[in-house]
């Protein structure tokens, strides 16, 4: 071969900045390898494209010097660009993958190959620049065949635009859990086209961007507090029903106090779980044990550890799970039964009655009288009994449970007055005068009470009225300690005289039964 030939080659080949080029390229390779094993396979063969194409000019340098000008300087192009391509490639491998992250800059990879393929066109507009075509008609013409372009490919376009506002705006990333209509999985992927989700049972679903874009999902987990173990993440709800035998409050506090003491594995300390009641049901309560997750993956094998708990807390407290309430339930009624059913109820009232002082110098009979009237009156932790300043003809024995004694001065905060319990009664003086109320009481846990209403009671004074003289002597006592109490909460000087030590209290009891 002529020397002279392979010296015109080597000289159309080799070119100033050939060496800086080739050297570069292999230092990114060898740092590239170094860093990123995972990318193995992808720095390779773009090496390996970059070390072809390096070849590819100097075949073309080749050809040229053999006397094909016009095609040896087409090919060189081409394979300028195609090294050049892969340079970028590498270089953009340098970048995103290895400085920005060890800079913890964390760039969306949809954002990267954008950034890429602009560094791509770059490079091609500057070739096609130096090889003398005239960016501005070949830009007009483009413009055309781009808006046509755009039109047969706007699903498309509208795949990849959607995967990179997702990226950009940080609506999902990878490792995040979502749920998109009745899909529910971890994210993947994301790429231009589509995102991908793995389902709990395994399966990959491939979602296109456009359709995330347009419809609603919700985020479940997100990547960075699946990675904190003690970081809740989804709220679940296990449901239960419970017969309206238990009272709910005594229900919810059993559930919530053993899930405060178990260790249940994947289920979040903090929030704590909480037991609510939902909604009644036909013969049953219905509620809801809402706890966090730590992890989403195992939902269902903690949805039944949690179901298992439930279950032996409510056995261990004597609660049933309610059955369905189409069961029918039939008692043999008679005049016997009957009677029993009264007889333990009566004999609760009347138990309840003796027990209070005001009625201590009623008779035997008396009682008996008024517990057959009694009223059955529960109350939840939180109820007002009764009210400062609302009327009320009727008082409430307390036979169960705690309650809080308010006084509420006009324009001021309330001020606690005292606790008053089982065995207690409220409200005597609107049964007695018919006066308003002058405190308020409020229940502290949950209250059972009954309550005796004026009509009952006036059937008692009407049969002997000197009865009221000595209810009258019960009634000014606790009246002057609550006005005792309400001049020590508000730092008052006692009054000269008491209104509770005028027998006015007995005229007033008289005249609101119309006794002599």
């Amino acid at each position: 071969m002529d020397e002279a030939l392979l010296l015109r080659v080597w000289h159309e080949f080799w070119q100033q900045d050939v060496p800086y080029v080739l050297t570069l390229a292999v230092l990114v390779t060898l740092i590239l390898l170094r860093v990123l094993p995972a990318e193995r396979r992808r720095i390779t063969n773009t090496f390996g494209f970059f070390a072809l194409s390096v070849l590819g000019q100097l075949g073309a340098a080749f050809v040229g010097a053999l006397g094909f000008t016009r095609s040896g300087n087409v090919a060189f192009e081409f394979m300028l660009f195609g090294a050049g391509l892969a340079l970028i490639n590498l270089l953009g491998l340098l970048l995103f993958r290895m400085l920005l992250p060890r800079l913890r800059i964390d760039v969306p990879r949809i954002l990267e190959d954008v950034l890429v393929i602009l560094a791509y066109v770059a490079w091609g507009m500057v070739r096609l620049r130096y090889s003398g075509v005239e960016l501005g008609s070949l830009v007009t013409t483009s413009a055309i065949i781009t808006a046509v372009l755009a039109f047969a490919m706007q699903d498309t376009l509208g795949n990849i635009l959607g995967g990179l506002a997702l990226q950009l705006d940080d609506s999902i990333s990878l490792g995040d859990w979502i749920r998109i209509d009745e899909l529910s999985g971890k994210v993947v992927e994301i790429r231009w086209r589509y995102t991908a989700i793995e389902t709990r049972n395994g399966e990959l679903a491939v979602i296109p961007n456009s359709v995330m874009m347009k419809n609603k999902f919700f985020v479940q987990g997100r990547a960075e507090n699946l990675r904190t173990p003690s970081r809740a993440s989804t709220r679940r709800w296990i449901w239960f029903a419970v017969d309206y035998a238990v009272p709910p409050s005594r229900v919810i506090e059993t559930v919530e106090a053993a899930f405060a003491a178990a260790q249940i594995a994947n289920v979040a300390r903090t929030p704590a779980p909480s037991c609510v009641l939902m909604e009644f049901g036909n013969g049953y309560g219905k509620y809801a044990l809402r706890f966090w997750l730590l992890d989403p993956q195992p939902d269902d094998p903690t949805d039944s550890a949690v179901r298992v708990h439930i279950l032996a807390t409510l056995q261990r407290a004597g609660m049933r799970i309610a059955v369905p309430e189409n069961a029918l339930h039939i008692t043999k009624e008679n005049e016997r039964y009957r009677k029993a059913v009264r007889s333990r109820s009566f004999d609760r009232q009347l138990a309840a009655l003796q027990e209070v002082e005001l009625f201590a110098s009623l008779e035997p009979n008396e009682l008996a009288q008024l517990a057959e009237r009694l009223v059955y009156a529960p109350f939840a932790r939180g109820d007002v009994l009764i009210r400062q300043g609302e009327t009320a003809n009727w008082l409430y024995l307390l036979i169960k449970g705690d309650v809080d004694v308010w006084y509420e001065p006009e324009g001021e905060p309330r001020r606690f007055l005292k606790t008053l319990y089982g065995g207690s009664v409220v409200g005597e003086m609107g049964l007695l005068t018919g006066e308003a109320r002058r405190a308020t009481v409020s229940a502290r846990t949950d209250v059972e009470c009954y309550r005796l209403d004026k009509s009952v009671f006036e059937q008692v004074i009407r049969a002997r009225p000197e009865v009221v003289e000595s209810i009258a002597v019960t009634l000014t006592a606790r009246e002057q300690e609550l006005e005792s109490l309400k001049r020590e909460v508000a730092k008052a000087p006692a009054a000269a005289r008491s209104r509770a030590n005028d027998d006015s209290l007995l005229r007033r009891i008289r005249r609101f039964f119309n006794v002599d």
